[in-house]
């Protein structure tokens, strides 16, 4: 019988093995897909998962321009921006951004999700949001990351 250790393993930098996944953004609702995208982003998927080191792996998000909203979110949410000059206030809803670029939409939503700090500014450099179907990572030969549908 092993014995039983108390001691919890904290990953090393050269031990963090990377798997590129492939999210399908078609129908899905653009929380859940973000929530899915974050997780696997700071690896929390992985039995290594340290919080003060970035193991996760690099995610395509592909049918961004696809995504789904609940709600009256079209029309109410409203993603702001100051430019700190008087009148510099912008507002833009989130139909207009998402018919502009849709990739901003669900970059913006997984960023939110990540840690504020510099550690989730090098896990947001994994994520790699396209609106149509295509991407440029098959050299990399992604694994499709199953979405759940609700």
């Amino acid at each position: 019988m092993a014995a039983i250790t108390t001691r919890t393993k904290s990953a090393k930098t050269s031990e963090i093995v990377r798997h590129w996944r492939v999210m399908d953004a078609d129908g899905a609702v653009l929380g859940r897909l973000a929530t899915q995208a974050a997780a696997t982003l700071r690896g929390k998927h992985k039995p290594t998962f340290t919080p003060n080191l970035d193991t996760g792996d690099p995610v395509v998000i592909v049918n961004a321009a696809k995504i789904k909203v609940t709600g009256k979110k079209l029309a109410d949410k409203l993603y702001v921006r100051h430019s700190g000059y008087p009148g510099g206030f912008k507002a833009e809803t989130l139909e207009r951004l998402l018919a502009r670029r849709p990739e901003e939409v669900v970059r913006r939503a997984v960023r939110g999700m990540l840690p504020q700090n510099r550690l989730g500014e090098k896990m947001s450099r994994k994520l790699f949001v396209y609106a149509g179907p295509e991407h440029p990572h098959q050299a990399q030969r992604p694994e499709t990351l199953a979405m759940e549908k609700r």
